[in-house]
């Protein structure tokens, strides 16, 4: 495409503290029943999760190009399977981070057909330094979350 802009990937959209990210089921993505393949499901909400960084302003590669350089590692993942993607099916990754302690970020996951929710997750990821020892995260990307975050109750 020659149109500026058309060529690149959408990175999804945020409603409110949720960022939304459409994901088309392909032939690739189904196991021989034609419904998606369960592992897969973890691959969408990896991409839901990267993308909400990216619309936020904070890319991997920024993460590991820094003087201190620091990444993610997933440290649980609670996957609940609700319903099957099938193939050519439209769906939606809705993507939520909620807080933050310290080197751990806690994410809500779901994915979503319509109305439907086929699956959902909870993810905590911590931040680490390249030798693998977990830290805080970097304070841009910490300020970056910070209006997506759930609000300070008392």
């Amino acid at each position: 495409m020659t149109a500026q802009g058309q060529d690149l990937p959408t990175a999804g959209v945020f409603v409110g503290r949720e960022h939304c990210l459409p994901v088309r089921i392909y032939y690739e993505d189904t196991d021989f029943t034609g419904m998606v393949y369960h592992a897969n499901y973890v691959r969408y909400f990896e991409r839901g999760r990267s993308d909400f960084l990216r619309l936020a302003g904070v890319t991997h590669s920024d993460l590991l190009d820094r003087s201190d350089p620091a990444a993610f590692v997933v440290t649980r993942l609670d996957i609940q399977f609700h319903k099957p993607g099938r193939i050519d099916d439209a769906l939606v990754v809705v993507t939520t981070y909620d807080q933050v302690k310290g080197p751990r970020l806690f994410v809500r996951q779901r994915i979503m057909r319509g109305d439907e929710v086929l699956a959902t997750a909870n993810i905590e990821a911590a931040c680490i330094s390249l030798n693998g020892r977990p830290r805080k995260p970097p304070a841009g990307l910490t300020e970056a979350l910070t209006p997506w975050f759930l609000p300070n109750l008392p």
